[in-house]
Formats: C-alpha cells, structure tokens, sequence
C-alpha cells in the first residue's frame, strides 16, 4: 500500500505540473501558488522518506541523491514561508528605506538606498543594450557605501539581496528587486551541491547501478543491433540587369548596422535573399548582386519571380505559383491587393492560416520596399563627443551634430552611385565604394569590428555549414547503414576499410561544424548556445562528439551518430528557426549560461540515443526477433540514461542558481523549467528498477523510454511554440 501510494502521489504531481503550464497559459491562474500544490509536495516527500527507510538502503550515493533532493524541497518550503521580496522604484537623487511587496505592502529595508545614477550601457556603435547599471549608496549605522547592481551582478546587505529590475524611460529611474530570503537559499544550495556531487558519485560508484550496467556481456552485442531502427526508419524571367560581381561583391564589404550589430553588408544581404527566395542565391546572381540590383534595377527586379510562395491557404485561395514578383501584389486602380488582409491580421485579429500566409508575405514585401527607400542601409557613422551613430542615406541628420560637409556626402553618395551604375561605368562605381569604405574607418569611432571578426563573419558567410553537414552527415550514415546490414547477411567480411572511411569522414563533419560554432562565437561574441538555431547545431555537435568517443567499442554507432546529428542539423535548415547571429540581452550575458545550456543539451543528445535504442527494440519485437538482442539493447539504453540523467540534473540546477542571480529566485515555475523538470522525473523512474520490476522486462523498459521522449519534445519545442515565458528565446 505505501509504493503504490507513493506512485500514485509521483503520478498526479507530474499531472499537476503538466496541467498547470496549460492552465497558467490559457488563464494567467498559477496554481504553483496555492496551498494544496505545497501539501501536494509534502506528502510526496513524507511518503517518500518513509517508502525509502522501509527499503533500508545503505548505498551513500543513493542516499546523498536522495537527500539532496530533500533538502531541495525543503529549501523551497523555507523560502515560502519565511522569504520576503518586492520591489523599489527609485528616481536619481532619492532616498528610501522601504521597499513594496507584490500583494502591495510596504515594508522597511535594514539601511536606507539612494540612487546615485542610472547608466544603459550599449554596444558601441549601435542602440542595442549590453547591460543596466544602478549605482547606489546604502546607508546604515555604520556609515556610507557605494555599490552598483547590474544585470547578472547582485547588491547585498545585511542579507537584503537588490537585483536590476527595469528603469525608466527617460534613464533617470530604476527599479530594483528586492529578496530577502536568510533561510531558503542557504538550504537550498546546500541541496544543489549534494545533487552535483552525489549525480557524478552515482556513474562512478564501482557497487553502483550504472557500473553492473558497463560491465554487461550484452552490452557490444546491443550496441551493433542499432542499425534495425534506421532499415525501418524556381523558375526565373529573362536575366535583368545587376552589377558585375565583382561590383556586388565589393559593395558587400562594406559595414552597416543590422540586426543590432555592425556587419558587413553581405551578411544583411544573405539575409535578405534567403527571406525572399529560400536560398543563398537566385539563379545565376549572389546575394549581394540580388541586393545591389534592389537598390539600383528596381523596376526590372520588381518584375522578377523571386518571392517564394510556400503552400497554404492564400496560395491557394489567390491561385499563386511557387514565386511571384512584387509587381503581382499591386494592381492598377486597386493598389496593394494583400492590404485589407493585412489590416484584418493586426487590426482585427484574425490569425487563421489565410491571414497568417498574408502576413508573411507582407513582411517579404516590406523587405523590398523598405530597402528601396534606403531606411536599412545604415551604412554612414559620425562619432561625436565618442558616441558613435549609424545613419542611412534617407535619415534625417542631427544638424547639431553632423556637420554639413557630412551631411551632404551622406545625401549624394548613393545619387553620385546610381549614375554611375546607370552609365555602366563601373570601375567609377568601385572608386566610390572605396571611398565609402575610408569614410567607415574615418567616422566609426571604436563600433568597427576587429579584422578577426570580420575575417570570421566573411568566412562564415562563405559556407553554408548547416546545409552542407546535413547532406554529407544524412547520405553517409545511410551508406554506413547500407553497410552494416549487409555485414550481418555476408558470409564473409570484406571492405573492413569502410568502418575507418566512414570514422574519418565522421571526424572530418564534427571538424566543420565545430569550426562553424566556432566562427559565431567570434563573430558573436558568444558561446553560440542562445537560440533555437543554435542548440540545434549544439546538439548534431554533441552528438558527433559521443559518436567519436564510443564508435571504437560500438560501431554501429558511426551510422546512429551520422543520421541523428543530420537530421538536427536538417531541422535547423528547414524549420523557422533564425540563424542570423545578433547581440545577447543583457540577463543573457552570464557565464552560467554557456554550463547551463551545454549540459542541457548534452544531456538530450543522450536521451536521443535511448529513444533510438527504444524504437529499435521496438521494431525487433514486432519483428518477433530473438528476445537476447531486446535485452542488450536495453543494457546499451542504460549506459546513456544514466549520464543523460545526471547531465539534465546538473544542467536544471546550474539553470536555477543563474536564475537566483539574475532575476533573484531560483525557481519560477516557468513553462521550461517546469517541463525540463518533468522530463527528468519521467526518466528519473526507468532506473528504479527494484522498486519498479517491470522495467526489469526489456520490451517495458523499451517502451517506456520511447513514450518518455515526448517529454524532451514538450520541453525543447512545445513550450517554446505554445506556452512561451521567460525561455522564449531559446
């Protein structure tokens, strides 16, 4: 009666937790907030300690993971009850010892607080913030001091924790979070460290679960039964006119200020065409010329089928082909024929699919049209007083602090350009660009980027990693499985040269693709980790990198490592993920978000390789295969559910202690934490052997950690595309 209550109760606090994000999303109700959800957890851990005592454990790494988890939980439970928190809106200049509660109750702060100054920190050259500064004094019995709090930095005293909240729009004002919580963090970090070391004492405890399971003789023939899962498993108008290349190119290499940062306009250009046309080029024209003859062939690339028309409702309904020019949205006498669509979309909320089509359509329209009136060619700095400021040709120039022999250059340049073109002197064209080029270093203070950017974001721009990865990687690891079945069918093994080939080129793909993360790291700044586009090349990555470590014991997995990573890659190339590369939120500038990111997605390339396992055993069974090939199978899954368990632990709760920094609690119950949290609870239950002998049976374990895997989908796609929150950028 005690296991099955306690299952019962670890059953219904999932439920809850999965509800309650759906709940939380469609009302705006939490019901993470009321009383029967804490009692709800407390009796799961009362029932829990009593079930685990009667089991007389004795192992210290059970027990350590265990009771890390209880302190945890009880962390938690003193930050509810005892914790205080609000919020203090201060103006520059003014003092204050109280602070407001979220139910709006004032309370007293141990020390006063005044706001010395208020500073928004921008990435030089641009408008895009790199961080929020408050400088304060805190006053008390003892004297005065100064302390700054910005994002990511917390101010402290007399354990009054102040977190950079918000600010005012005139940058005179900031509001600060206020967390007082003596007793729970404390607590609760005591339980992180016990989970971080007790998770790594668990894969090397030598008595432990996961070494019997190393140790298996079934586990090399499971690992070589992989390869079952995988055996089931524009039309352009005549050529119009566009500048020479090596013209386009040349204009390329000049700088601009696009997507928040400085690049060269090639980059805005790849961007452009890829939006309009699907591709990296159209036809016979690169993308700068596609650019360039925008600018100066405007009426000739108006009338070119270059904006693709992807299936659905409008296309349909307005009888479109697969491209379509500019000029086919506009009619005479009626103007802009998707207009009155647009309006219903923004205006009157209509976002069914016929509307949706409409406006992205829209938004590829506006492309063109907003580059034909200059407004994205930021391409013209003047720094004054060491503030750097990018203009287009069409903006209107701060007379106070433009000079007009600026001014004027910067209103004729493009005019000067275009007559040029027109006349088809082109070399011309290239002294101007030249020219325009020495006014970039001129002008742009210290917002240029360094030569080692520039030569990382050119070469960057050059291959299409992603798309080239997923080719190689998908087509070789459909040879390599071609190869496999046909060595289990030969009589005898010939071509054994194939499993080095197919190792080498394997290298040779991780190779690329770390030279690809490594080049937007540079051009970035950033370990590339902060999006969608981007943990999808992570994960191929990590994949690659498993594959390399284990294919000298299991060789099979050379053909799981080349179809999972490409298919990863092939998500991040055809869903609608952004790759282009773009400065980090402030709150995202942290250290711990390259651990917490990394570890979480290592651990979902792991828990990808169980889900293989699990299909494959699957399709053995239905097969009605040898049962002995289920059961090393399931052995082979346990060698990567145990470190994918202790990499999802540790990725969750590095996840909470950035959190506590940035945004002054550890735990939100945000739609992703709370679904990454389920997800390691699910898997948490396929090691519980002994308390669960059902997964001591291959086809149940099998089945289990197939059916678990839509956890990890929910957590990395679901909540990001239905539910949103705090982790909606990633």
């Amino acid at each position: 009666m005690l296991k099955k209550t306690l299952n019962l109760l670890y059953i219904v606090v999932v439920a809850v937790m999965a509800i309650a994000t759906f709940v939380e999303h469609a009302s705006g109700l939490r019901l993470y907030d009321a009383w029967w959800f804490t009692v709800l957890w407390a009796l799961l851990a009362a029932v829990a300690i009593v079930y685990f005592l009667k089991r007389r454990v004795r192992r210290l790494s059970v027990v350590a993971l265990h009771l890390s988890f209880l302190l945890i939980l009880l962390g938690a439970l003193l930050t509810h009850l005892t914790a205080s928190s609000g919020a203090i809106h201060l103006r520059t200049g003014e003092t204050t010892r109280q602070y407001t509660t979220a139910d709006g109750l004032i309370r007293n702060l141990p020390f006063t607080l005044r706001l010395d100054s208020f500073i928004v920190r921008y990435h030089a050259g641009t408008t895009t913030a790199a961080d929020y500064e408050s400088y304060l004094t805190i006053g008390d019995d003892g004297g005065q001091h100064a302390q700054m709090v910005s994002m990511n930095k917390i101010g402290s005293s007399h354990s009054v924790r102040l977190y950079q909240s918000s600010y005012d729009d005139d940058g005179r004002g900031t509001v600060l979070a206020v967390n007082r919580d003596p007793w729970g963090i404390t607590v609760t970090y005591v339980g992180y460290a016990l989970l971080f070391i007790s998770l790594i004492w668990m894969l090397v405890d030598p008595r432990g679960q996961y070494r019997q399971v190393l140790r298996s003789p079934l586990l090399k023939k499971g690992a070589f039964l992989l390869f079952l899962f995988c055996s089931v498993c524009g039309r352009i108008a005549a050529a119009p006119q566009a500048l020479p290349k090596e013209t386009a190119e040349h204009f390329g290499q000049l700088l601009m200020l696009y997507n928040g940062r400085i690049c060269p306009v090639e980059t805005y250009a790849l961007d452009f065409t890829k939006k309009l046309y699907g591709k990296r080029h159209y036809g016979d024209y690169t993308a700068c010329q596609v650019l360039t003859s925008f600018i100066f062939f405007s009426d000739e690339w108006n009338q070119q089928p270059i904006i693709r028309i992807k299936g659905g409702e409008l296309k349909e309904a307005r009888q479109l082909s697969d491209y379509c020019t500019l000029n086919d949205f506009f009619r005479p006498g009626v103007g802009y024929v998707l207009g009155p669509y647009v309006q219903e979309y923004y205006q009157g909320g209509r976002h069914d699919g016929f509307h949706k089509q409409v406006a992205k359509v829209d938004d590829q329209l506006m492309l063109i049209m907003e580059l034909q009136r200059g407004t994205p060619l930021k391409l013209f700095p003047y720094n004054h007083q060491g503030t750097t400021t990018w203009y287009a040709p069409t903006d209107r120039l701060d007379t106070l602090k433009v000079p007009a022999s600026q001014r004027q250059y910067i209103g004729e340049i493009f005019t000067l350009l275009y007559q040029e073109v027109l006349d088809g002197n082109f070399a011309k064209v290239d002294e101007y660009i030249s020219l325009m080029q020495k006014h970039q270093r001129e002008h742009a203070g210290n917002s240029l980027p360094t030569e080692r950017v520039l030569w990382a974001e050119h070469a960057y721009n050059a291959v299409p990693f992603a798309t080239i990865l997923f080719m190689l990687n998908l087509t070789m690891g459909f040879l390599a499985l071609a190869f496999f079945i046909w060595q289990m069918v030969a009589t005898r093994r010939v071509y054994t040269f194939l499993p080095r080939l197919f190792y080498v080129v394997c290298l040779l793909s991780f190779v690329a693709l770390t030279f690809c993360e490594a080049l937007r790291w540079i051009i970035s700044g950033n370990i590339p980790m902060t999006n969608g586009y981007e943990t999808m090349l992570l994960m191929a990555w990590f994949i690659l990198l498993i594959t390399l470590l284990l294919c000298r014991r299991f060789r099979i997995l050379l053909c799981f490592g080349f179809l999972l990573s490409g298919f990863f890659l092939l998500v991040s190339h055809i869903s609608q993920m952004d790759p282009q590369i773009g400065r980090l939120m402030p709150v995202l500038r942290s250290p711990l978000l390259t651990l917490h990111v990394s570890i979480i997605m290592m651990s979902f390339a792991l828990l990808s390789l169980t889900f293989i396992c699990g299909l494959t055993a699957l399709g053995l069974y239905a097969s009605k295969r040898e049962t002995r090939s289920i059961e090393s199978l399931a052995m082979l899954s346990r060698v990567f559910l145990y470190p994918a368990l202790t990499t999802l632990g540790l990725g969750i709760f590095i996840g909470a202690i950035w959190a506590n920094i940035s945004w002054g609690t550890y735990w939100s119950w945000d739609p992703k934490e709370v679904w990454a949290l389920i997800t390691f609870m699910v898997y948490a239950v396929a090691v519980h052997q002994r308390s669960f002998p059902l997964f001591q049976r291959p086809v149940a374990y099998h089945l289990y950690v197939t059916l678990a895997f839509l956890t990890i989908l929910m957590t990395y796609f679901g909540v990001n595309y239905f539910l949103g929150g705090m982790h909606s950028y990633a």
